[in-house]
């Protein structure tokens, strides 16, 4: 066998592979012999069809399973022999000869990746704690789910429900198709674009306004980004909202068995714990990830910048399906994946490579831990830990992410460290956006 390798850019590569006429024959004769005792053809007994008229019903066919055979075998051979690690799968261009058998296989190599620089990265670690206004504001939350409404006399405030009919001009055609009836806006909830809620404060029941508001730059609507629109409104009813009394009853519903608000806080500082610690993780993870990937940029091969934009748009193609949409009705460009894609791509072979370099390997207990954390959420924990566990591809994508954790971790002990402390709210308000 002969194996040539062409370097047609920094990551692609041509290689020819040449498998001598002798090599072919004497694979087709081995197959050709089996045939014989095999075919059945009118004249002959079976097992008694002379080898030279087998060989020219079927050795054409026969040579054609040759060559695919052979391209099976050699491929990986010549890779071996030529230290390539492909990334994907190869084109084959199987090339027609007169005397043995020749084809040329087109791919991408994984890239040589530098680590020089890893240790010490510049890195801001966040820290924070959950205080005790920070447990009043989420009580608070929960009571607003459970709010119910109250008309009123007076004039709508911030956090009123005001029920409205409106209607909308912009460049003198009505884009509400007319006027929109028995219309609830809560004010300050931001459901409305940016400007109309404010002016709905002030506003009793029976009054009308008129004002004009400016619609986003980024609007869905391409008609109407970046406009100024004249809006009427007419006033309906104004309600305000009623928080649920921190009771017994309101308590148990939210799980906390013996109905104490004592306990209830307890509870709800509990989870609000666990919440920050994972926020505050992924903060100090998206850090070093971010500082590595400045650091380093190796050149990525396209096929897997290609099968990670698939991978991001299949959540996005699974929901059109259900919602018995078309893709092309989606106006999905893979372009708009593709920066996403390559960073994903690379850091995964920038941290593959510190793993094989640095000798990471998974910690089973951390693996454990990870798992009965994640259980803590849902009612049998212990049913949640034997279904990842008697599941190997489950338990594999754990201990994947517990591997790259651990290397995080190793990347923070080599790195140039800046303290910062901030608020509960301000790390997990920037978590939700």
């Amino acid at each position: 066998m002969q194996v040539s390798v062409e370097k047609t850019s920094e990551l692609s590569r041509k290689m020819t592979v040449i498998v001598p006429e002798a090599v072919v024959q004497e694979k087709m004769a081995e197959r050709l012999k089996a045939l014989s005792r095999q075919v059945k053809i009118d004249g002959f007994r079976p097992g008694k069809v002379p080898q030279h008229v087998v060989n020219k019903m079927y050795g054409e066919k026969v040579r054609g399973e040759v060559a695919g055979d052979l391209i099976q075998s050699t491929y990986y051979d010549a890779l071996r022999d030529q230290k390539l690690n492909p990334a994907g799968q190869p084109k084959i261009h199987d090339l027609d000869e007169t005397e043995g058998f020749k084809y040329i296989a087109e791919f991408e190599v994984y890239p040589e990746i530098s680590l020089e620089g890893i240790e010490g990265l510049a890195i801001t670690r966040t820290s924070a704690s959950v205080e005790e206004g920070d447990v009043d504001a989420m009580i608070e939350k929960l009571q607003t789910q459970k709010k119910t409404w109250n008309e009123v006399e007076r004039a709508s405030r911030d956090k009123d429900r005001i029920t409205i009919a409106f209607s909308g001009v912009c460049e003198g055609e009505n884009f509400t198709e007319g006027r929109v009836q028995d219309f609830q806006v809560e004010i300050g909830a931001k459901q409305m674009i940016p400007g109309f809620e404010d002016n709905l404060i002030g506003l009793k029941k029976d009054e009308g306004k008129t004002f004009l508001v400016t619609f986003p730059e980024e609007y869905n609507n391409a008609k109407l980004a970046g406009k100024a629109a004249d809006f009427d409104v007419e006033t309906f009813k104004v309600e305000e909202p009623v928080l649920p009394a921190v009771d017994e009853e309101f308590i148990k519903a939210y799980g906390t068995k013996d109905g104490l608000l004592a306990t209830f806080r307890n509870d709800i500082k509990t989870n609000m714990q666990r919440e920050l610690t994972q926020a505050l993780h992924g903060k100090l993870k998206n850090s070093v990830l971010e500082a590595l990937y400045e650091k380093i940029q190796p050149p990525v091969p396209s096929v897997l910048i290609d099968e990670e934009i698939q991978t991001l748009m299949k959540p996005y193609l699974e929901s059109a399906k259900r919602n018995k949409l078309k893709q092309a009705d989606l106006q999905l460009p893979k372009e708009m994946f593709k920066d996403q894609a390559q960073r994903r791509v690379a850091l995964g072979l920038i941290l593959g490579e510190i793993i094989h370099i640095k000798e990471i390997k998974v910690d089973d207990e951390k693996v454990r831990t990870t798992i009965e954390d994640m259980a803590k959420s849902y009612e049998q924990p212990e049913a949640y830990v034997s279904w990842y566990y008697s599941d190997k591809s489950r338990l594999q994508g754990v201990q994947q992410m517990v591997l790259e954790d651990q290397t995080v971790e190793w990347l923070v002990s080599q790195a140039k460290i800046s303290d910062e402390t901030v608020g509960f709210s301000d790390i997990m308000d920037a978590n939700q956006r």
